[in-house]
Formats: structure tokens, C-alpha cells, sequence
């Protein structure tokens, strides 16, 4: 009696599971290093800030997209004319764009329409602001403080409807987040910011 011979049929099932398990495995390993490269800028280096609101126009406007650059003022200190963007420090939860004028040491005064800068060890002298500010014709308030070590004095540009030092009082260091970097939106108005010189 003749047997006929045995023929071996793969289990595809098992191989179907294989591949499967494989092509997840491999899109987890990359997910899972694109999430070791993203986050870490995301959140300690670059982060994105939409500007609300009208207090620093004429150069930013509510809507504008901007990248905010945390990493710099880790080895250099905020300057005179940056634009910040910041921790309302009343309200932790808010976050703020204003534009640094006085820097840890000096006194800053407003007063008759005018910020004047009285350095720790120089002369006093008027804000000079047409650079960033050529329509300026005046600050409103009236006040005058000394700045303590880490401690800043911001105004918005748009000084009659701005919400900054005049009426909060001085930003501290800890409370700023970074530095505005680039206006990615809207497209027209794409943009490096930079520093004003006085």
C-alpha cells in the first residue's frame, strides 16, 4: 500500500502576527525618537507664543506667531530693548509680551512723558526709543523705582494701552521666559526680531 507523501502548509497567521508586531515595532522606535528630539526643544529650548491682545503694537500685532528662544538668556542676560515674553508674576497662569527698558541697578522713572534711566554708576539720561518706536509721543504715568539684583522694568509699546511695570511693578528675572526670536505668522510679516540699538 502506496502513502501518499505529506505536505507542509505554513502558518500565515503566525507570520502575518510577526510582521505586524514588526512594522508596529519599528514606527514605535521612531515616534519614540522623534519625542527625544522634539521635546526636549519644545520645551527647553524653542516654544511657540501667540501675542493676544493690542499692547505692543505698532510691532506686534494680537495673532501674530512668534518663537520664543528659552535657551540664550541661560549664558547671557536679557538686554535693553528685548521683547519678552513672560510670567504675569500677580498671576502665574498668564503669560505676557513686553519689551525690557530697565535693567537690575538702575532707576527707572516716568514722568512727564518720559522714561529716564539713572544707571547704579553714570548719568542719568532720556530713553531714546524712535528706533522701534518712531511715532512715540509720549509714556504716560508716574512712577519711580530702583531695581534690585535680578529685577527689570517692562513697557509695552503700545504705552496708552499697555498692562506692564507702570501698574504690576518690576518684573523678576525668574519670572521671564524667554526672548522673542521669530514672527512665523502671518507669512507677509515673517521675521527675525532684533535688537534695537540705542
Amino acid at each position: 500500500m502506496n502513502e501518499e507523501p505529506i505536505s507542509i502548509i505554513p502558518k500565515e497567521p503566525e507570520e502575518n502576527g510577526n510582521k505586524y508586531f514588526s512594522a508596529t515595532w519599528e514606527l514605535l522606535k521612531v515616534l519614540i525618537i522623534a519625542a527625544l528630539i522634539v521635546l526636549p526643544i519644545r520645551y527647553f529650548i524653542f516654544q511657540p507664543f501667540i501675542v493676544k491682545g493690542d499692547s505692543m503694537i505698532p510691532n506686534f500685532h494680537s495673532g501674530d506667531y512668534l518663537i520664543v528662544d528659552e535657551l540664550s538668556y541661560r549664558f547671557t542676560e536679557p538686554a535693553r530693548g528685548d521683547v519678552v515674553v513672560l510670567k504675569y508674576p500677580i498671576d502665574q497662569s498668564q503669560r505676557f509680551i513686553k519689551r525690557i527698558v530697565g535693567l537690575p541697578g538702575e532707576t527707572v522713572e516716568v514722568s512727564n512723558g518720559k522714561v529716564t534711566i539713572t544707571p547704579s554708576q553714570g548719568v542719568p539720561f532720556v530713553l531714546d526709543e524712535k528706533n522701534y518706536l518712531p511715532d512715540l509721543i509720549n509714556t504716560d504715568g508716574d512712577t519711580k523705582v530702583i531695581l534690585k539684583t535680578d529685577q527689570y522694568f517692562v513697557l509695552g509699546d503700545n504705552r496708552q494701552f499697555s498692562y506692564d511695570s507702570r501698574r504690576w511693578g518690576v518684573l523678576p528675572r525668574y519670572d521671564i521666559i524667554g526672548k522673542a526670536l521669530l514672527r512665523i505668522y502671518p507669512f507677509r510679516a515673517m521675521a527675525y526680531i532684533q535688537e534695537p540699538s540705542y
